[in-house]
This record gives structure tokens, C-alpha cells and sequence, in this order.
């Protein structure tokens, strides 16, 4: 068995860090009082925020470590919802941070348990063409962990039903990023469905936004071999 994660002093940028992305979650509508939670990978497994503590009461010592079997160590309990996270993190080794929230209109359209189809070309930034809605299961439970797992597939948030959304990214700044995206988008599908049934982009349109967003962002110099930028560049005159 592999040994638990330190929680050594090496840590306190990463913790510091994930107590900022907590406390940002209400500041950004993304959920209220001590719902949701985030982590962050560390090597031999990740830091996530204790269970049922106001993000305004978290300090460095209260985010808790857990290995990628699941066992912990400290004074505090993880997250109920620690499980996700480490599903997360097994499924998708390249994912640096999770994000999990009962944003409003996400969890809105998870309660009707709808996902959230190509209506706008942005669900690319779940890395898929459309964000789907995981079955329901029980909160804090392996059901709910595997439901996730099956909605996510290749892309890198969903919704949650009856309960919110997860968002993973390579770092604490980019999965927040993502939850945001999410929330936004669930909030311009419920307004064009108040007025009548968007148009879905189809497949091939999607397929072509999803290489555009490969390169979306970076500079000529840092595209690599047989990328193309996201979009018809300017003629440059040095």
C-alpha cells in the first residue's frame, strides 16, 4: 500500500490556495453556506477541504490530505464528497484541481435532469459537446462517484442530479474557471428555453469548435507542430 500524502510545509502555498478558490465560491454565486468543496492533487494523492466547516473558518491545518486509496489523516474529516474527488483525480490523471458546487442554475436544470446540449459553442469548454447530467445517487455515496464517472466520460465537468455540478482542470484557477463556465452556460440554456427551443449546433460544427479550442489562447510562438490558430490570424507586418 502506498504511504498517506505528507502534509508538510511544502504544502502551505497549495492549501492557502484551495482555501482562496472555497471562499470564492459564494463570492462568485457559486453556492451557498458550507455546501461544495475543492481539492487539489498532490504527489501520492490530493488536499481537499474538511467537512461542514465555513470556508471563512478554514485555515491551513483544517484542508485535509488523502491518498489515491482513500485513507486520511489528521484531526478533521474530508469532505463528504471526498469519493468524487478521488475518482476525479483516478480517471483523469492529467486533472490538477477539482471544483464542486450547487450553483443555482446549474443545479436547476440538474433537478430537471437535463444536461445541457450544444446550444452555444462555449460547452466545448467541458472538452465535449455537450455537458451531460450524471444519474442520481445519494450524496457522499460510491453510486454517486460512479454516476459522475459514466456523465463526465472524456470531458471534464457534468452536472449532478438533484444535487449540482463538478468541473475538474489542471490547476485550482482553471477548475474554478470551468465551474463558472458551467453555471453560465446553464444559465443562458434556461433563459433561451423560457422563450422557445434553441438551435443545437450538430456534430460536425462541434467536432471543428473542439480543435479551435486546442490552440483557443495561445500565442503564434507556442503553437506546436500541426496546430492551427483558433481562428483566422491577422497578416503580420514586422
Amino acid at each position: 500500500m502506498s504511504s498517506l500524502p505528507s502534509f508538510t510545509d511544502d504544502t502551505r502555498g497549495l492549501r492557502l490556495e484551495i482555501i482562496e478558490t472555497a471562499r470564492a465560491l459564494p463570492k462568485l454565486g457559486l453556492t451557498k453556506g458550507t455546501s461544495g468543496n475543492v481539492s487539489a492533487r498532490v504527489e501520492g494523492g490530493f488536499l481537499i477541504t474538511p467537512s461542514g466547516t465555513p470556508y471563512e473558518d478554514l485555515t491551513p491545518d483544517k484542508i485535509v490530505p488523502l491518498d489515491l486509496e482513500g485513507r486520511c489523516r489528521g484531526d478533521f474529516l474530508p469532505s463528504s464528497e471526498w469519493r468524487m474527488h478521488l475518482d476525479f483525480y483516478l480517471a483523469k490523471p492529467d486533472c490538477g484541481a477539482v471544483v464542486h458546487c450547487h450553483s443555482p442554475r446549474a443545479t436547476a436544470l440538474a433537478c430537471l435532469r437535463r444536461g445541457i446540449p450544444a446550444f452555444h459553442y462555449m460547452v466545448a469548454l467541458a472538452g465535449g459537446d455537450r455537458i451531460e447530467c450524471a444519474d442520481y445517487a445519494s450524496f457522499g455515496t460510491r453510486a454517486l462517484s460512479e454516476a459522475m464517472i459514466a456523465a463526465l466520460g472524456e470531458r471534464n465537468a457534468c452536472l449532478l442530479a438533484n444535487h449540482g455540478q463538478i468541473a475538474g482542470g489542471p490547476n485550482l484557477k482553471k477548475a474554478l474557471s470551468v465551474a463558472e463556465g458551467v453555471e453560465d452556460l446553464a444559465d443562458q440554456y434556461l433563459s433561451a428555453l423560457s422563450i422557445g427551443d434553441p438551435h443545437i449546433l450538430d456534430a460536425t460544427e462541434m467536432k471543428n469548435i473542439l480543435q479551435k479550442f486546442k490552440s483557443y489562447g495561445k500565442q503564434a510562438g507556442e503553437l506546436t507542430a500541426g496546430q492551427t490558430a483558433a481562428f483566422e490570424l491577422p497578416v503580420r507586418v514586422d
